[in-house]
């Protein structure tokens, strides 16, 4: 069997990580969560640690916040179920770093296309290569409401609607998540 990737996207608290959590809670398997956010201040470090208690001691738990195209071609073979949440503040991770570039040695558009490749070669890989059977990757819908006012709002808008364009083309089934209700739209 190969890998199925399926693709959530939605508002912020939409539900998003919830529907997740909620379908992976029905399969079984070695579960692997590669979580983006950074406790960079004290909101961000509770929001963390009530994911990590939502998501409960069977899940391993990798914080990456630049280089997850890394981190899921490593885990990969370990695990049957692995979620990747959320590719839109790891998108924001990426662009805030490269535009400091000493802190960087990429691209925003090559760190982006690192993923995308990743992502298809999961895809097209075969079915006895890999271990894991399901990926689940969250992800915001930023396009729906108002123009940014300032430049690199506006092209991290872009950039997120790129990358979310290009995931929901790789994906085997996507959702929209809006008030907390899924529905199937791939």
């Amino acid at each position: 069997m190969s890998v199925k990737i399926t693709f959530v996207i939605g508002g912020a608290r939409s539900g998003k990580s919830s529907f997740v959590l909620n379908v992976v809670s029905k399969l079984e398997g070695a579960r692997a969560y590669i979580a983006t956010g950074e406790a960079l201040d004290d909101e961000m470090h509770n929001r963390i640690s009530k994911h990590k208690e939502d998501r409960g001691p069977e899940w391993n738990t990798y914080e990456e916040p630049l280089e997850i195209a890394h981190v899921l071609s490593d885990i990969l073979d370990d695990h049957s179920i692995i979620v990747i949440d959320c590719l839109t503040l790891w998108l924001s991770n990426v662009l805030i770093r490269t535009k400091n570039k000493e802190q960087r040695t990429k691209t925003t558009e090559e760190s982006m296309k690192e993923l995308i490749d990743v992502l298809q070669g999961i895809k097209n890989s075969s079915p006895v290569t890999r271990h894991a059977s399901r990926l689940f990757i969250v992800s915001n819908e930023l396009g729906m409401g108002i123009v940014p006012e300032n430049a690199m709002a506006r092209e991290f808008r872009d950039l997120t609607g790129f990358l979310n364009q290009k995931v929901a083309e790789i994906a085997d089934e996507v959702f929209l998540v809006t008030a907390g209700i899924p529905m199937k739209i791939k």
